[in-house]
């Protein structure tokens, strides 16, 4: 058997063998809005060092200290918090998102972009899906930021469980979009940091905007059955 044989024939790469991240610090960009605090507190609570940032230090630094003290979470502006950060989490409203990427980019080269921003709209008849010049969110966010390595990731989780004390585990899937495998492997690992979740691989940026306009999907089911809903992937 030849050497290039043997290369042919070496194993695929188990799905589940992901990279140590508990060493990374996370910074969450948008980090005083409902859905930023919930993965502040949730990442902290894993053991994760986490950073809030917000336009404004002393908001951040407020925030910071609401969510507990004792969890290590520090609070400084968005500059400050993507300079200080392995993985940075776009959590702004989507109002803001090309604004304050745009303003970050220097701050933000060279990191790992995850991006959770959903663009929705909404009117008498409930949430609907926007769809971005780029395509997506996530697009949008690789575009204005190129020398970033952008992926999308935690759109469908629900603010309210993830800032709830009591509640021990959040029992849900994460979708995992990204152009590279090492990126995606990274941010897959942080989402198995938080006891209940799970990081699955869903494709590359430009399935991205059917994963965010899901969130209007569930907005629905959340107000039809007084529920929380998140997403469970089967048979893998």
């Amino acid at each position: 058997m030849t050497a290039t044989d043997q290369t042919k024939k070496a194993p695929a790469k188990d799905p589940w063998e992901l990279p140590d991240v508990s060493g990374l610090v996370v910074g969450v960009l948008g980090g005083t809005g409902d859905q930023g605090r919930g993965l502040a507190y949730r990442l902290a609570r894993a053991g994760q060092k986490v950073v809030i940032g917000s336009r404004a230090a002393e908001r951040a630094r407020a925030a910071a200290e609401e969510l507990g003290a004792e969890l290590g979470i520090e609070g400084a502006d968005n500059a400050e918090c993507a300079r200080r950060s392995d993985i940075v989490i776009v959590a702004v409203p989507w109002e803001g998102h090309a604004k304050t990427l745009e303003s970050l980019r220097a701050e933000l080269a060279g990191k790992l972009v995850v991006d959770c921003v959903n663009p929705l709209g909404f009117d008498k008849k409930g949430a609907y899906a926007l769809k971005p010049e780029e395509g997506s969110a996530a697009e949008q966010a690789a575009a204005l930021l190129p020398d970033s390595r952008v992926t999308a990731a935690f759109h469908h989780l629900s603010a309210v469980l993830l800032q709830d004390p009591g509640i021990e585990e959040i029992d849900t899937d994460v979708m995992v979009l990204g152009e590279s495998r090492a990126d995606t492997d990274l941010v897959q690992a942080l989402a198995g940091r938080i006891p209940g979740m799970r990081g699955i691989f869903a494709g590359r940026l430009r399935n991205a905007h059917q994963v965010e306009s899901l969130v209007a999907n569930l907005i629905s089911v959340n107000r039809r059955y007084k529920a929380h809903a998140g997403l469970r992937v089967t048979d893998v």
